[in-house]
């Protein structure tokens, strides 16, 4: 790790009925988040799921897989390990998290800001909101317009999920990233109430 900077892992993973976070299921969001320590600010960047990577484990032959597969096949602790060996990387701190986890975080929060740019954007949205709504619980409430708009938890996830407009599964690492910042603003501000039922939610 850099001096003054904290380096962690965020692993979105596609664990749905309860499943759990140690692996057997593969880690479509995959964040490299670095805090500099001084200023406060975050960055982050994303490794895209269909990278072609070796995602061995420990003591295992060279096996290259999509970059998604590794959690799938280790838990984060492999994903890690790839991470590091592929991309010459010194990462030993990771959060992984599902649909569900991050829909009631924002909700906690009172929603994210986020701009819908298209209706090819907004019609994909609504699509997935329905479905999403299903494994995660609450609102599904439907987009009505365009523009930047305040997404509750079940929108938010649906959002980060498209990958079907122009850009593909770029333009949703973005979404993601999006989302992800939009979310750490609000935790800045968020009171300390807030705050307390976001770690006991979540955590």
């Amino acid at each position: 790790t850099s001096k003054g900077y904290r380096t962690i892992m965020f692993y979105g993973v596609d664990a749905r009925n309860n499943s759990d976070l140690t692996k057997n299921a593969n880690s479509d969001s995959v964040i490299i988040c670095s805090i500099n320590n001084d200023t406060k600010e975050v960055s982050l960047v994303s490794v895209y799921r269909d990278t072609y990577l070796n995602i061995a484990g420990e003591g295992e032959e060279e096996k290259f897989r999509k970059a998604n597969a590794a959690y799938s096949a280790g838990g984060a602790e492999q994903a890690v390990t790839m991470l590091n060996r592929n991309l010459d990387l010194d990462i030993d701190n990771y959060v992984a998290f599902d649909f569900k986890s991050v829909a009631e975080a924002i909700d906690i929060l009172g929603g994210v800001e986020i701009d819908i740019e298209s209706q090819a954007e907004m019609d994909y949205l609504n699509d997935y909101i329905s479905y999403t709504s299903e494994y995660v619980g609450g609102s599904d409430e439907m987009i009505d317009h365009l523009g930047k708009q305040t997404l509750n938890g079940v929108q938010a996830v649906s959002y980060a999920r498209i990958r079907y407009t122009a850009g593909g599964d770029f333009k949703r690492a973005e979404r993601q990233r999006r989302v992800l910042n939009e979310l750490i603003k609000k935790a800045k501000d968020a009171s300390l109430t807030e705050l307390n039922e976001l770690v006991s939610t979540i955590f």
